[in-house]
């Protein structure tokens, strides 16, 4: 599968907003305004945002390598990561606003992009041989 085609998949569409908003918020949210040094600083809501922007951007990497590895397993193992990350970027949400971010509705905005990226991912993953069915809840 080319790099053209993985655009063309909505799931991997979703993950691309999903990050793009990620990077915002963390871009927002965050003390240092530098993005590639984040885990560098000792503030706990750099490391919540540090941690949100990797896992956001590790789901796209994720569906690109199932879309384009032929192995079931290795597909598997790669909606298990994502649905992972998935419940990550829900937690960091809650801790940046533990940790004081006043602005709730960015965050609720993030919520609710990671809802809809639930809904194509979980078309996506059944879409796989097995429908995915020995994996999920």
């Amino acid at each position: 599968m080319s790099y053209k085609n993985l655009r063309d998949i909505p799931v991997y569409k979703k993950a691309l907003e999903l990050c793009h908003m990620s990077r915002e918020i963390a871009s927002y949210v965050s003390l240092n305004k530098d993005l590639l040094k984040l885990y560098q600083s000792n503030s706990h809501r750099d490391s919540i945002a540090d941690s949100l922007l990797t896992d956001a951007i590790l789901i796209p990497k994720k569906i690109a390598l199932a879309e384009i590895s032929g192995c079931h397993i290795e597909r598997m193992r790669s909606a298990s990561f994502i649905n992972i990350m998935i419940r990550n970027i829900n937690s960091y949400c809650t801790g940046l606003e533990k940790d004081g971010v006043k602005e709730k509705e960015y965050l609720n905005l993030l919520r609710k992009e990671i809802k809809s990226f639930r809904r194509s991912f979980k078309k996506w993953r059944s879409s796989f041989p097995d429908g995915g069915s020995n994996y999920w809840n």
